[in-house]
């Protein structure tokens, strides 16, 4: 398939150097109605970006010329167009996330092309919904110190309120176990991270008990968390 024979949906820039994988992802991406540009090397990718304006970048990590990171740095400094990082190095993901370089997803290989096409859909989503105005259903009152969902109040512990605070102050964003320690600690404690599994536990419990059942705290499998609300939508309980 060659770009733009698809209808004329969201233009998604792949900036991937194995030809396979990227010949791959752009066939999943356009059967899917996503017009799609592929470039082979990092060099020139900021400068297409800012040409272009694409809706949606998938970017990998070691590129050849100008790798990822670099071009994802260099993209943030006029754009903020969503941008996926793929990595094949699983120990770098807490680095990328805590560097807070601004890409919205990490996708670790192997993967599944349809995974990449679901998380771009999803991003993109997210996206919309924050054009559109989309107004999160949850509040937080300082000085009681308590969080409302849908104008009722959340029974968390202390933990659990800084917990949904962080999550809240960076909606659709992954955070790794790392980053949520040292919000959750000031005091730099030594936690496990099954600790930090059981808090998210019991926080996602409550949520959806006053979310008519629905959780909007997602697990990325070997990243960490995210909170994003689905159009805002949700029952008040």
């Amino acid at each position: 398939m060659t770009p733009g024979v698809m209808n004329a949906g969201a233009h998604v820039l792949v900036v991937e150097d194995e030809a396979k994988l990227a010949s791959l992802l752009q066939d999943y991406l356009q059967a899917s109605s996503y017009r799609v540009t592929v470039l082979r090397e990092g060099s020139g990718a900021a400068r297409w970006v800012r040409e272009h304006a694409p809706d949606a970048v998938l970017l990998d990590l070691m590129l050849p010329g100008v790798d990822g990171l670099s071009v994802c740095r260099e993209i943030r400094t006029f754009s903020n167009v969503p941008i996926l990082m793929v990595t094949a190095r699983v120990e770098e993901i807490d680095r990328l996330l805590g560097l807070e370089l601004g890409a919205d997803d990490y996708i670790c290989k192997p993967f599944s092309p349809r995974e990449v096409v679901a998380r771009v859909k999803a991003v993109l989503r997210r996206v919309r919904s924050e054009q559109q105005g989309v107004a999160s259903p949850l509040q937080f009152d300082e000085e009681r110190q308590e969080a409302r969902l849908h104008g009722r109040t959340l029974p968390l512990t202390p933990v659990e309120l800084r917990l949904l605070r962080v999550l809240a102050a960076r909606p659709g964003r992954v955070l790794s176990r790392s980053q949520l320690i040292d919000a959750l600690y000031l005091d730099h404690r030594v936690v496990s991270d099954r600790t930090v599994d059981s808090h998210i536990k019991n926080l996602r419990r409550k949520i959806a008990e006053a979310h008519g059942g629905e959780d909007p705290v997602s697990s990325i499998y070997g990243l960490g968390y995210k909170l994003e609300w689905d159009g805002g939508e949700g029952g008040g309980g």
